[in-house]
């Protein structure tokens, strides 16, 4: 279990984590989300160790991170996965971290095993790709068996089998009990792994909430009916909370109703619908709408060769 309390990072003048409290439990996946700059990497580092809050603190199963007798077999980290020597094999990097840690020679194979780096175990790690780093980098993080992982853009680099696998091997890892952070900028990515979400912008919680609660809470969900009366339908279902929006003939897109309630007064007014289906907003969708204020560096809009936004 990770544990934050009124974590606070501050670098001379600037601020970069205020006041942050969360609790990353085991058993689940727990995404850690925020905009470029929100401050995920100075949090992550402080769990670590690495960065030492100048107010606050954070534990890792109970303890400071620098207080475990044996850190690799409490928390298995991957904060950037070229931290290695690139001229020694992947399997001369694992067993170097291996035998200065106490860690039997057998687990390196093992790991490498699971990572899928069999073939290239003896190749320099330097002649690596994006991917090949990414997976050394993973094995490096489970190499002592830890009760906790986190891991800063596991994703990175892989291809659409190596993505899979990285999925698969997180949510395995929770459901034997240990806690695993993740922290990645791949919303669609972190909707299928992830079961709970940390989310910060600015240095400031934002969220600590399922996935399913934050896409729910945050961008709320829509209604999509299509109908040959949609001009007469969309005078019926006119509210205060309610939207109706249309960008094709006869369909109309309707927030603030269920589907339950927009058939009802179909039904009613005796209007034909040939469909009536409800859209929940994605994980993409929730994030950039909650964290719209946070984000520090914006893009321009994108605008067609008239001007126009696209």
């Amino acid at each position: 279990m990770i544990e934050a309390h009124a974590l606070t990072k501050r670098y001379g003048e600037r601020t970069a984590v205020e006041d942050l409290s969360f609790t990353v439990r085991p058993g689940a996946v727990t995404g850690f989300l925020g905009p470029n700059g929100a401050g995920k990497s100075t949090t992550m580092r402080m769990i670590l160790g690495l960065d030492a809050p100048s107010a606050g603190r954070v534990t890792v199963n109970g303890r400071h991170y620098a207080d475990h007798r044996a850190p690799l077999h409490e928390v298995g980290a991957m904060l950037e996965a070229r931290a290695i020597h690139t001229g020694r094999s992947a399997y001369h990097h694992l067993l170097a971290l291996a035998v200065t840690t106490g860690i039997p020679r057998g687990r390196v194979d093992e790991v490498i095993d699971i990572v899928g780096l069999r073939e290239v175990a003896r190749k320099r790690a330097g002649g690596f790709s994006l991917g090949m780093g990414q997976r050394l980098g993973i094995a490096s993080a489970l190499l002592g068996d830890p009760a906790t992982l986190v891991l800063d853009e596991p994703v990175n680099g892989l291809d659409p089998e190596g993505i899979l696998w990285i999925r698969n091997l997180l949510r395995s890892l929770a459901a034997e009990g240990r806690t695993v952070l993740v922290s990645s900028h791949l919303m669609s990515e972190m909707a299928l792994t992830a079961e709970h979400l940390i989310v910060i912008g600015r240095g400031r919680l934002i969220a600590d909430t399922s996935v399913e609660e934050f896409v729910r809470g945050a961008a709320g969900s829509s209604v999509r009916v299509r109908t040959d009366d949609a001009e007469r339908l969309r005078r019926l279902l006119a509210g205060p909370e309610v939207t109706v929006a249309s960008e094709t003939a006869g369909v109309l897109e309707v927030t603030g109703l269920t589907s339950d309630r927009i058939g009802r007064i179909a039904a009613d007014h005796a209007i034909a619908l040939a469909e009536l289906t409800p859209r929940q907003a994605s994980l993409e969708q929730a994030f950039m709408e909650l964290t719209r204020d946070a984000v520090e560096y914006q893009a321009p809009p994108v605008t067609d060769h008239e001007g126009r936004a696209a």
